[in-house]
């Protein structure tokens, strides 16, 4: 299945943000990349992608993206696999795996929708469940909105939750320009919960043609009593399953149960609604210019070490 970071949807938004997107198809496979240029060097990138239904549908794609790098003088391709790939098939081609810094989620958790409600309801853990079920009973009401200009409700809490952890997140212009690509053609939806008529959380969503996917997320800690973004969850969840989708993928955990992994908490967050574990074969960089991939490799441990 294709996933939403190939779709022409966000082939519009990288657009906005300037970006050259590049793609093509062939028997059992298709890929779209983003061109890419960073510190000394120009990648191709293909996030969750391409997508094939064998390593040989593998191979054709790969052939594609060379030829579309050495025309933009890439240094390396940077591909997300989705198919049926194994690690071994990408290191006997030449691939060298992406450890090195955080790209999209190899490991995440995927809702089935086309059970019943009830049946939905009864996956998540007792807590998620009454509150899914009860949350106005707490004085939260869940609205969502199509409207680019709400986005800023999201970047609100989202730069009070950076500020609280010492994290980093997207600029507000990227926000600005998803909200303004995405939300015209409902590929995304911004939710918000409210308490006496407060935002206290919300959450931006992207739909395809079968799935949601809980992209982006920020609650303020204030009313974390009231577990907004618990039942915020949980009515997106409920909502998708209206609109038809057969699918929840909430989008990102940690690869084992771990307690004392950076992603331990947000990951027992989500398996609280169920669901089904998904494993992707991750990040993986192909080398055109080996000389310059070796130095930009080397740039990259550097910066680690001096953060």
């Amino acid at each position: 299945m294709t996933h939403f970071l190939q779709s022409p949807a966000w082939k519009t938004f990288q657009e906005a943000r300037g970006h050259t997107v590049v793609s093509d198809r062939g028997q059992g496979w298709e890929y779209q990349a983003i061109v890419e240029s960073g510190t000394g060097n120009t990648r191709l990138y293909s996030p969750y992608g391409p997508t094939v239904t064998s390593p040989q549908a593998f191979d054709a794609s790969i052939n594609s993206l060379r030829q579309v790098a050495s025309s933009h003088k890439a240094t390396f391709i940077r591909v997300e696999p989705v198919g049926s790939l194994s690690a071994t098939d990408l290191r006997q081609r030449g691939f060298k795996p992406v450890t090195y810094q955080q790209l999209q989620p190899a490991h995440t958790l995927v809702v089935d929708l086309s059970a019943s409600k009830e049946d939905i309801l009864a996956q998540m853990s007792q807590n998620s469940r009454n509150l899914t079920r009860n949350y106005a009973k707490k004085g939260l009401a869940i609205q969502h909105s199509y409207n680019p200009d709400d986005i800023a409700i999201l970047t609100s809490l989202l730069s009070t939750v950076a500020a609280r952890n010492h994290i980093t997140t997207h600029s507000t212009e990227y926000f600005r320009i998803q909200a303004a690509t995405l939300f015209a053609t409902k590929s995304a939806v911004l939710y918000y919960a409210t308490f006496d008529g407060t935002p206290v959380a919300a959450a931006l969503v992207y739909d395809d043609d079968t799935t949601r996917y809980y992209a982006h997320a920020a609650a303020d800690d204030t009313y974390r009593k009231l577990s907004p973004g618990t039942a915020l969850v949980g009515q997106m969840i409920l909502d998708a399953k209206d609109k038809g989708l057969t699918q929840f993928d909430l989008y990102g955990i940690a690869p084992n149960d771990d307690p004392r992994h950076p992603w331990a908490g947000f990951t027992k967050f989500k398996r609280s609604f169920g669901g089904t574990s998904l494993t992707y074969v991750g990040a993986w960089d192909l080398p055109l210019k080996p000389f310059a991939y070796t130095y930009y490799r080397l740039y990259q441990s550097l910066r680690r070490r001096l953060r």
